[in-house]
């Protein structure tokens, strides 16, 4: 008369046990610092994935959030693409083995995305600024803006396009 237990079937959603200090599914997105002027400031024609290489204290610092985006843009150097101007703060702990807060980073892109950024770079006006950085899964990715820059009159026209968009909402709720 002894009955076999009845297990309930297995899933694939974690359990809330092994969500919990931070730990997510894996190649989930979890932004750390965006540059929202990017896209106001540029006509953004596309934009890029690349991963970034870092040394283990630049990653430590990001996991608490200390970066800032502003003035970062992108530069291609003998068929490599580098990021200037992105700063991540020091880490606290690491003492004499930290890494410089503001030096140029490589990025990791396939070499027809390098060859199509540098043609692009080229052309009169065109610039390359970081957009988003996030951690996709346990690697820290960069989101790249490519655009012309808005001229004043342009802002002006895409800020009163939005207020127009915005106050059309308002009326259709």
């Amino acid at each position: 008369m002894n009955a076999k237990p009845v297990y309930p079937p297995a899933t694939s959603v974690p359990t809330k046990a092994a969500t919990a200090k931070g730990a997510t599914a894996k190649g989930a997105v979890r932004p750390i610092a965006t540059n929202r002027k990017a896209f106001f400031n540029l006509d953004v024609e596309y934009t890029l994935e690349a991963g970034l290489s870092l040394v283990g204290t630049e990653v430590k610092s990001l996991r608490g959030g200390h970066c800032l985006l502003q003035g970062a843009h992108v530069r291609v150097i003998d068929e490599q693409a580098f990021l200037f101007g992105l700063t991540i703060r020091e880490y606290a702990w690491a003492h004499q083995f930290n890494h410089q807060a503001g030096r140029p980073r490589r990025l990791l892109l396939h070499a027809k995305e390098i060859e199509q950024l540098a043609h692009d770079l080229r052309s009169k006006g065109t610039t390359a600024v970081l957009a988003k950085v996030y951690w996709s899964g346990s690697r820290v990715k960069a989101e790249i803006a490519v655009g012309v820059g808005r001229k004043e009159h342009d802002k002006r026209d895409a800020i009163k396009d939005r207020e127009t968009k915005r106050d059309l909402a308002r009326v259709k709720r």
